[in-house]
């Protein structure tokens, strides 16, 4: 994730799984050479089972997550139910699309809700394709090698785990602007929950 204007640094990597969703990313946030942080959140909760994964610029990206949690309230207000995956994908590529100058991020938006686990990947302009296993940033040209290699539709969200945290781990190991450590946040039909530390070292452990 980069703190100024250009596009290159993070891993970031989605996987859609039977039973959930998984995203995760790495923490390393650069200003050109220089590593401006080692604790970089690039992974949110927008909704009780919706979370958003994101590269490039600090400044956009946490712009667009304060649009994005204000719209997806005003839609439960409005029509008194909760806001689907796709909703919120949509509502983010109209956000994305509609300014003189693009975001200079590449969003990953991924949940579970009445259709069953789903994600989405936005690009800086808003185009938004629906996708079963994405990475971005980077990093992501390593971590497509791992995802490719090691991807299944009928894989449970603890297997998507253990997939994610294999891709940013090989992508760390050769990417310069990837690094730091690993959040992963693991979504189902009844939670929402990011990682532990002690979890993911123990998942890594495993590989």
């Amino acid at each position: 994730m980069e703190s100024g204007d250009e596009f290159k640094g993070t891993t970031t990597v989605g996987v859609v799984c039977k039973d959930g969703v998984v995203l995760g990313t790495e923490r390393r946030a650069s200003i050109g050479n220089l590593v401006a942080s080692k604790q970089a959140k690039k992974v949110f909760q927008i909704e009780e089972q919706i979370g958003l994964t994101m590269a490039g610029s600090v400044g956009d990206a946490q712009q667009l997550v304060r649009a994005i949690k204000a719209e997806s309230n005003l839609y439960k207000l409005k029509r008194e139910k909760g806001i689907s995956v796709k909703a919120v994908s949509t509502l983010m590529s109209n956000i994305m699309g509609g300014g003189l100058m693009p975001y200079v991020v590449q969003l990953i938006i991924g949940g579970v809700d009445s259709e069953g686990p789903g994600m989405y990947v936005l690009d800086p302009g808003g185009g938004n394709l629906e996708e079963k296993m994405v990475a971005t940033g980077s990093g992501s040209p390593i971590a497509y090698g791992v995802l490719e290699d090691r991807f299944d539709e009928e894989m449970s969200v603890d297997k998507g785990v253990e997939l994610v945290t294999r891709a940013i781990s090989q992508a760390m190991k050769r990417d310069s602007a990837s690094g730091d450590g690993i959040d992963i946040a693991k979504i189902t039909e009844d939670s929402f929950e990011i990682l532990e530390e002690e979890k993911i070292s123990e998942v890594k452990s495993k590989l």
